[in-house]
């Protein structure tokens, strides 16, 4: 994997990324984000969390978007094909994943807008690194043939494990709120799918993915959003693992908290 692109924006931008990974792993050890069952009103105002997520997300297809179209290889198959995974992620994760949460009416918001900030500026890096990766292509790397390179093939078929986990699990979740009664019980054990094995699964299908994009793209910025991922949802994990062990007595004993059988 290279570094150095030659452009100094880009360059810079990388390197910001790396800084703010450090960041989010050093905080992962003294605070969880104020979202979702972790929130808190002490960060200031928060918002509806279908809002919420959309506005963290969608700096990630505006600002990807821009800069890939900007690129003169935008349309070379290998970029076109890494832009259609990309997009597949974020269709998921910037507007199905938002417009699907089920709240409960006249739930207090519970996404805090110093999150909303913090994600859309991860977002909007993110964005503006693969995007310009993608269709400038600095290396010469995503010619025709990357479309059958063993990096590449792996790390797809490590990205979709990954993103199907994470597709199921919070299908899981979602269902557990029937959408005729969203003011039932707002917070029920899962069970299926990777809940059988750990109680956070979603996280692991996201850091499982993130990490076949690293593979596939084998360049630093798919590095960069990992250990930003990890560095959030490993520490959360283990923290929504105590939760749910404190909140129901009957909760599953062998269950781990992020990887089956180990953590």
């Amino acid at each position: 994997m290279h570094w150095y692109t030659g452009d100094t924006v880009y360059d810079t931008v990388l390197t910001a990324a790396f800084a703010f990974a450090a960041f989010v792993i050093i905080g992962g050890f003294f605070a969880q984000s104020s979202y979702g069952r972790f929130s808190s009103t002490k960060l200031g105002l928060n918002l509806n969390p279908k809002l919420g997520w959309w506005l963290m997300e969608i700096p990630a297809t505006v600002v990807f978007l821009i800069s890939y179209l900007a690129g003169p290889h935008r349309f070379e198959p290998a970029s076109l094909v890494l832009a259609g995974i990309w997009m597949l992620h974020y269709a998921n994760r910037g507007w199905f994943f938002p417009l699907a949460i089920r709240q409960a009416p006249g739930k207090r918001g519970t996404f805090n807008v110093s999150v909303i900030v913090m994600g859309m500026l991860v977002t909007s890096m993110h964005g503006y690194l693969n995007g310009t990766l993608f269709s400038h292509d600095f290396f010469g790397q995503y010619t025709t043939a990357w479309l059958t390179d063993p990096r590449f093939l792996v790390g797809l078929v490590i990205y979709l494990c990954g993103f199907a986990l994470l597709v199921n699990s919070e299908s899981i979740v979602r269902n557990l709120r029937d959408k005729n009664n969203p003011g039932g019980a707002e917070y029920r054990i899962p069970f299926g799918g990777g809940f059988r094995f750990v109680t956070s699964p979603a996280y692991l299908g996201e850091i499982i993915a993130w990490s076949g994009f690293a593979v596939l793209t084998w360049a630093l910025p798919g590095v960069a959003i990992l250990l930003i991922t990890a560095g959030n949802l490993v520490p959360r994990a283990l923290g929504t693992h105590s939760w749910y062990r404190d909140k129901f007595p009957e909760y599953p004993t062998d269950r781990k908290a992020l990887i089956p059988y180990v953590l």
